[in-house]
């Protein structure tokens, strides 16, 4: 599975936790938007993560 900007970008419009975790992603490691979904993506999508469903049915 890859990385894709635009499905994680969606797939946060989608999530209030997610959100949530984006935004304090940005402010604790002082992020901007597009590293910080990556990272996001590393941390809750890849490998079986949490959302890795939600991610692939996007």
């Amino acid at each position: 599975m890859q990385y894709s900007k635009p499905k994680m970008a969606e797939l946060v419009k989608h999530s209030d936790e997610l959100s949530r975790k984006l935004k304090e992603i940005m402010k604790e490691h002082d992020l901007e938007k597009s590293f910080a979904l990556k990272a996001l993506y590393h941390a809750e999508v890849k490998d079986g993560g949490r959302y890795q469903r939600d991610y692939q049915d996007l």
